[in-house]
C-alpha cells in the first residue's frame, strides 16, 4: 500500500502555496527554437503526489536565473560532448517553495524555502566516493542534454539536493548556484589575502569571482573585459577594482598592459572566466614565475597555448568542472552578508514572457548581467 504524500495547503509567507496552475517549462531542440510548453510533472500529479519518488519533494519553482550556458544550448545546440538532441528543458539556477515531501522524506517540510543543487550522483564511482562528486562518471545534472532543466512551475527534485535558504530571498537563492562555481575556483586556486589577482571577464562568474576575491583579501585585483559597459558595472559593484579594457593586441602585450595595470606587479594568479583563447594566453604571460592560470571559462574543444613561456615560467594551468560541497558555504556567505550578489541581477521576467527573458540575455546591447525568471502560483 503506497504512502501518503504530504502536499502543502500553506507557506512561510501565509499565502496559499498549492499548486495550482500548469506546469509549464522553457524548451529548445537541435532547431534552435525556443518555446514555452506543458512540461512534466503535470498539474494533477503535483496535486496528489503521484509521481514522487522515495526521498523526493515537489518544489514550486519561484526564481531562475539564466545561465550562459542556457543560452549557448539553444543557440548553438552544444557545449563541447553535451548535445542538444530533442526537446529539452533548459535552466539549472533555481530556488523554490517545498509545497510536497514523500513521507520518506525527513530533512524538509512542506513550506521550506530551498535552493536546488541541480544534480543527482551514482554514489557508486571514484569521484564520488572521494567527495568529489562534480567529476560523477553518471551525474544527471539538470539542463544538461538529455537531463530536463529546472526552466519549470513545479519540479521533483531529490530532498538531498535542496539547501535549506531561510528567509534568504529566492532570487539570492538562484543566485547559489553561480556563486558555488566561483568558490570552487577560488578553493582550488588556493587564493591566500594579499595575493594580487588578475580576473578575466567581466560576465556573471567574473563579476561574482570579483566580488569573492576582493571578500577574501586578494589586492590589487584587477578585472578585463573586451566591453567597456561590463568594467563599468563592475566597478560600481567593486569600487576597489582596477578595470582594464583588453585591445586587440599579441597576447604579450597584452598582458604587459595588465601588468602595468597593477602597477608593475604581476599577479599570482590569473582566474580565467571566458575560456578564449588570447585572453587564456594574456594569462599565462602576465602572470609571475610560479604563478597560476585557473581556468573556469568554457571554450573551443582544441585552444593553443604559448607552451614555453608556461613551461620556462612554471606557470601551473588548473581548470574546473562545475563543483562540490559547496553550497553550504554559499549560503553562509549570502545570509552573513560577506558577499553581496543582489546587484548582478539587471532584468526581470515573469515564466510567462521567457522567451523576452533569453532574447534579453543573449544580447549585449540590453547591458544585461544576471536575467532571473519568476514564477508565481
Amino acid at each position: 500500500m503506497s504512502l501518503p504524500v504530504a502536499v502543502a495547503t500553506g507557506s512561510l509567507s501565509g499565502t496559499s502555496a498549492k499548486a495550482s496552475k500548469a506546469n509549464i517549462g522553457v524548451f529548445t531542440n537541435p532547431a534552435h527554437d525556443l518555446w514555452i510548453s506543458d512540461a512534466a510533472p503535470t498539474l494533477e500529479s503535483v496535486q496528489k503526489g503521484e509521481e514522487l519518488k522515495e526521498g523526493q519533494v515537489t518544489i514550486a519553482i519561484r526564481s531562475t536565473g539564466i545561465c550562459g550556458s542556457d543560452v549557448h544550448f539553444w543557440k548553438h545546440g552544444c557545449i563541447g560532448p553535451m548535445i542538444v538532441c530533442g526537446d529539452h528543458v533548459l535552466g539549472h539556477e533555481s530556488a523554490g517553495e517545498v509545497i510536497a515531501a514523500h513521507p520518506s522524506v525527513t530533512s524538509l517540510a512542506v513550506g521550506d524555502r530551498v535552493a536546488i543543487e541541480p544534480q543527482v550522483i551514482c554514489n557508486a564511482c571514484e569521484p564520488c566516493f572521494t567527495g568529489r562528486y562534480n567529476g560523477c562518471e553518471s551525474v544527471d545534472f539538470l539542463s544538461t542534454p538529455p537531463v530536463a532543466g529546472l526552466l519549470r512551475r513545479y519540479v521533483n527534485h531529490p530532498a538531498v539536493w535542496c539547501h535549506k535558504i531561510g528567509h534568504m530571498s529566492y532570487e539570492n537563492g538562484a543566485m547559489l548556484e553561480p556563486l558555488s562555481v566561483s568558490l570552487a575556483g577560488l578553493q582550488r586556486a588556493q587564493v591566500r589575502l594579499g595575493d594580487p589577482v588578475l580576473v578575466c571577464g567581466a560576465g556573471p562568474i567574473g563579476l561574482i569571482t570579483m566580488i569573492c576575491l576582493k571578500a577574501a583579501g586578494a589586492c590589487p585585483l584587477v578585472i578585463t573585459d573586451i566591453d567597456e559597459g561590463r568594467l563599468k558595472f563592475a566597478k560600481e559593484v567593486c569600487p576597489e577594482v582596477i578595470t582594464h579594457k583588453v585591445e586587440r593586441l599579441s597576447a604579450e602585450d597584452s598582458a604587459k598592459a595588465i601588468i602595468a595595470s597593477f602597477g608593475g606587479i604581476e599577479p599570482s594568479i590569473a582566474i580565467e572566466c571566458t575560456g578564449v583563447e588570447s585572453s587564456i594566453a594574456a594569462a599565462i604571460w602576465a602572470v609571475k614565475f610560479g604563478g597560476k592560470v585557473f581556468i573556469i571559462g568554457v571554450g573551443k574543444n582544441e585552444i593553443q597555448i604559448p607552451f614555453m613561456r608556461a613551461s620556462v615560467r612554471e606557470v601551473d594551468l588548473q581548470f574546473q568542472y562545475r563543483y562540490s560541497n559547496t553550497w553550504p558555504r554559499a549560503i553562509r556567505l549570502v545570509e552573513n552578508g560577506v558577499v553581496d550578489l543582489s546587484k548582478l541581477v539587471t532584468h526581470r521576467f515573469q515564466l510567462e514572457d521567457a522567451l523576452q527573458a533569453f532574447e534579453t540575455a543573449a544580447d549585449p546591447k540590453t547591458g544585461a548581467i544576471k536575467v532571473q525568471i519568476q514564477s508565481l502560483d
